[in-house]
């Protein structure tokens, strides 16, 4: 069974390197892997970090290599994350899709949990929550957002989540088949959500561990991003 993971990048020069280590060092057992980056056109180091990488089964030599070499795709402008997501799946060949940020703030260790529900035939989709977990601390404003946000979904789909807004989504090919992707920003959470939930699929969460990242540290995420998942939430409950 192959695992391809998927990990969209804008400007993350200080944590590319580290991120796909730990990417490569998790140990998945008989589980092949691969990884896709989508360098959303960053404009620092990170292109040239990456041509590094693209090609390479390992970049520590200590940790088993990738199954695959790395791929590396790269979008002319800049499109936001919904659209390297819309990039990477399009080119993921896995039995699984598991999604990872370019940042340090979800640890690949958490693998296994993500992946125990779905080997085992009880999930589907498994969503990694920050808020059973161990944490670092979030900004009080954050926290409420993604609350919010969560709520919104729980009442419009009739479930129970507690962290709609996490980065680590796992999904099996087959829940992602027919599924179009219009989300270019972040509202790609509330939109893949929205469709997986009225396709039927009940989301399945495990605790992760979470070390949330500050502005100054290249947090990208606004209260912007907030509204426009809340309208996004909205609209994909009644239209595709």
């Amino acid at each position: 069974m192959l695992l391809s993971i998927v990990m969209p990048v804008f400007n993350e020069e200080g944590f590319l390197e580290e991120i796909v280590a730990r990417v490569q060092a998790v140990d998945l057992g008989p589980l092949e892997r691969e990884l896709i980056i989508v360098d959303d056109c960053s404009s620092d180091k990170s292109p040239q970090i990456l041509a590094a990488m693209e090609g390479q089964r390992a970049v520590h030599p200590s940790a088993r290599p990738f199954d695959r070499p790395i791929r590396v795709k790269r979008h002319a402008v800049n499109q936001g994350k919904g659209a390297a997501l819309r990039t990477g799946f399009a080119e993921a060949a896995g039995d699984l899709v598991l999604i990872q940020d370019a940042d340090l703030e979800y640890d690949p260790e958490d693998y296994p949990k993500l992946l125990n529900p779905v080997l085992r035939g009880k999930a589907e989709v498994v969503y990694g929550s920050r808020f059973t977990g161990e944490r670092r601390n979030m900004f009080f404003h954050h926290w409420v957002g993604n609350k919010f946000l969560t709520l919104f979904t729980n009442i419009l789909f009739n479930t129970t989540l507690s962290d709609m807004e996490t980065c680590y989504k796992l999904f099996t090919r087959q829940t992602l088949a027919g599924i179009m992707i219009k989300s270019d920003r972040f509202n790609f959470e509330p939109e893949i959500t929205a469709k997986i939930l009225k396709k039927g699929i009940r989301i399945y969460e495990v605790p992760i561990s979470y070390t949330g990242r500050e502005f100054h540290e290249g947090k990208k995420i606004t209260w912007r991003d907030g509204l426009a998942a809340l309208w996004a939430l909205a609209k994909f409950r009644f239209k595709d």
